[in-house]
């Protein structure tokens, strides 16, 4: 069974120095048909124009990632981390009992777009944590990277959540028959490109949530960018 959520059906926010997508119900957008998919909670496409950005801001019990697509975002947290995410990198922030922390544009002049990704964890009140990593190396196989899992295999990062993520930036057209279980769930998010999940065409800014199915034929087009999460 597959849920397409296009593009321009996403919740619109304009803050003038922010623009945003959302996926799923946030903040002042709320579609009680469109609360998350499994522990995934929230999917934000933002642009935020340059030397703007979040101030500091308390989160709790959340997993938190950052995926930035162009330009670089700035991170200061209340843990004393303090970095710049660019395109290639991954960023976890695990809130758990309480952290707060700022984001901004590290770019005066250009538009810095990113993904912002929340997943409901599987323990509360945990220590909070940080992680960041560039797969620029990996992304260039043409094939899907693990970047976050529970037990952080294979160099990826880990998360407080049974949910393995998936990128893809496809040098070549591509094609993946994945092996998964009915109980899980599957959701994919193309940032860029042309995406087909079970003959399914998505495309930029498209998703698309699987649910009971044994197995799943993805095909993607050169040049395509996307995410496959893989959630209890």
């Amino acid at each position: 069974m597959i849920h397409v959520r296009k593009s321009e059906e996403r919740g619109l926010a304009d803050h003038g120095w922010l623009k945003s997508r959302h996926t799923f119900s946030f903040a002042d957008y709320y579609d009680e048909a469109h609360m998350g998919f499994g522990p995934l909670r929230v999917i934000n496409e933002d642009r935020i124009e340059g030397g703007t950005g979040f101030g500091a801001h308390h989160h709790r019990d959340m997993e938190i990632i950052s995926y930035v697509i162009e330009g670089a975002l700035q991170h200061k947290d209340s843990m004393g981390n303090s970095a710049i995410i660019r395109p290639g990198d991954v960023q976890r922030m695990s809130a758990g009992s309480g952290i707060r922390h700022s984001e901004y544009n590290a770019d005066r002049d250009e538009i810095t777009h990113f993904l912002q990704i929340w997943i409901v964890p599987e323990s509360l009140d945990i220590e909070p944590s940080y992680g960041q990593k560039s797969f620029e190396n990996e992304f260039g196989c043409s094939d899907l990277v693990l970047v976050a899992s529970k037990s952080g295999r294979n160099g990826s990062i880990t998360l407080n959540q049974d949910v393995d993520m998936y990128v893809a930036q496809a040098q070549e057209s591509g094609e993946k028959h994945l092996k998964t279980y009915v109980h899980r769930h599957l959701w994919v998010q193309v940032i860029k490109g042309e995406v087909h999940v079970e003959g399914v065409v998505l495309n930029e800014g498209d998703g698309a949530g699987i649910e009971k199915i044994e197995s799943l034929l993805i095909k993607w087009n050169k040049g395509s960018e996307f995410i496959l999460f893989d959630m209890p």
